[in-house]
């Protein structure tokens, strides 16, 4: 049914839950999975206002930071699919908004399924934090999955 899914990566314990339920999925279908991070570039931490001459990191140093850790992130989602038996490679891209990113990887690389998790936001914090699956799910024209962690009795 699916043949190539896209797991997105953030660095959080829910996203890396997300992939290892995604890698599952994979083997169960015998699909192959790309995973992904999204960087964002340098001048969206900046502003426009010209707080860039404050920081003491330059864009190049942002750049080969964010790239390390995006690797540090995709390695053992790698070497978790490398277990499983599943054909994996990784991806990062750099892009103003993450679901976009995550929409147009999945379109470039041919994926036929988004294997994203939820963090569950609700409230201010998803209305000041915003919520990369709700854009994804809006944006995207393959089919998407979100993951959810069961809740705990007694939340």
């Amino acid at each position: 049914m699916f043949n190539k899914i896209l797991l997105p990566i953030d660095g959080s314990d829910i996203s890396a839950r997300a992939a290892n339920s995604g890698i599952c999925f994979a083997r169960q279908n015998s699909a192959e999975v790309i995973a992904i991070n999204v960087t964002q570039p340098f001048s969206t931490l900046i502003g426009f206002d010209g707080m860039a001459a404050s920081y003491a990191i330059s864009d190049g140093d942002y750049e080969e930071a964010a790239r390390k850790e995006a690797e540090s992130y995709l390695k053992p989602v790698l070497d978790r699919a490398q277990t499983a038996n599943v054909k994996a490679t990784s991806l990062i891209i750099s892009n103003y908004s993450v679901a976009d990113g995550i929409v147009e990887a999945a379109k470039e690389n041919g994926c036929d399924l988004i294997y994203i998790a939820s963090h569950g936001r609700s409230g201010l914090s998803r209305l000041l934090l915003g919520s990369v699956t709700t854009k994804v799910l809006s944006l995207a024209h393959t089919s998407v999955l979100v993951y959810r962690l069961k809740e705990q009795s007694g939340s």
